[in-house]
């Protein structure tokens, strides 16, 4: 017991990350869409409590002007049971989730949405008609997800990649992974992210092909091939957000212990890591899709209506800093 004890005393005592007393950002991207036109979306299923609610208090906030689509009878019954008023939005009528997602991405292939939102249906159903080649959503880029993390224990806007839809990116795939999470930092007031590249180590080493992604991607920035922010790895999660343990390993990095982005190897560790820092470390976290033709916002079926208002207000972010006169 005494040894816990001391453990917890020094980690009190000699912290290796500051911990602001009050480092909230979600609000002031909501406040800077106050400034911008409400966003046209197509609201795919949303038949839950929690999806409808952010849905309507998105609208009411002027993030988006939505469109239902669902089993219209259901939804109307859910809004008279929770006491919302859904009566000034149009309703599409699905009768299926599937049929809902097929609706939802027709919408924003034919510019009628903007954007794309995901109710109470499973991300695949979802995502499954927006990945066709010829009817879906794609474009050159491959479509990745990030979180957008408000985390108390760090001083920064913290973006973390892909943790939702590549499982096991290949090098190839992270390119745009990591191209995708640079514009949407620079949409988010970021002008030049800082990204780490993550792995177990800050070596290469042949047996970890994370290690070795890193190193390459680094060069890739170095001539070019990926623009607008400022990479290093691979490294380790300690020494990304840490200047203290960068400077007890030794580090001199551009990046250690600033990190902006957090680029993780594969979707489980990712998913793990922004998890955790949700419900161990008292984050706040929005989520949203890049890399088709218009932003989607994916968040978890578990989410509540304030990190869906907050995804809105980031995928408003985007549009409008791609497309700065459009509107539907």
């Amino acid at each position: 017991m005494s040894d816990l004890a001391g453990l917890a005393e020094s980690v009190a005592v000699d912290p290796l990350v500051g911990h602001p007393a009050d480092y909230h950002v979600f609000h002031k991207f909501i406040e800077r869409c106050k400034e911008l036109p409400a966003l046209s979306t197509a609201v795919v299923w949303p038949l839950s409590d929690v999806a409808l609610r952010g849905t309507v208090e998105a609208a009411v906030e002027g993030l988006i002007e939505p469109t239902l689509i669902g089993d219209e009878a259901e939804m109307k019954a859910l809004a008279a049971k929770i006491g919302l008023d859904i009566s000034p939005y149009p309703i599409l009528q699905a009768d299926t989730e599937r049929k809902a997602a097929e609706l939802g991405v027709a919408m924003c292939r034919s510019g009628s949405a903007l954007a794309m939102m995901k109710g109470s249906l499973h991300t695949d159903e979802l995502l499954k008609p927006a990945m066709k080649a010829d009817t879906g959503l794609r474009t050159a880029r491959r479509i990745s997800h990030v979180f957008i993390m408000d985390t108390p224990a760090y001083a920064r806007t913290l973006l973390i990649t892909d943790a939702a839809i590549n499982i096991t990116p290949e090098l190839e795939d992270k390119v745009h992974i990591v191209q995708n999470a640079i514009d949407l930092a620079h949409a988010l007031g970021i002008p030049e992210p800082k990204v780490a590249l993550l792995s177990a180590i800050e070596t290469i080493n042949p047996k970890i092909k994370s290690t070795l992604d890193a190193a390459a991607l680094c060069k890739m920035a170095d001539r070019g091939q990926i623009t607008g922010g400022v990479l290093d790895g691979p490294l380790a999660f300690d020494t990304a957000v840490s200047v203290k343990a960068a400077t007890i390993k030794n580090l001199v990095s551009p990046v250690a212990g600033q990190a902006d982005i957090l680029v993780v190897p594969d979707l489980e560790s990712g998913n793990m890591l922004a998890k955790q820092l949700e419900y161990l470390g008292g984050a706040q976290l929005a989520g949203i899709v890049l890399g088709a033709r218009i932003p989607t916002i994916l968040t978890s079926r578990a989410d509540s209506a304030e990190t869906r208002l907050t995804s809105c207000a980031v995928a408003v972010l985007l549009h409008y800093a791609a497309h700065p006169q459009v509107k539907v």
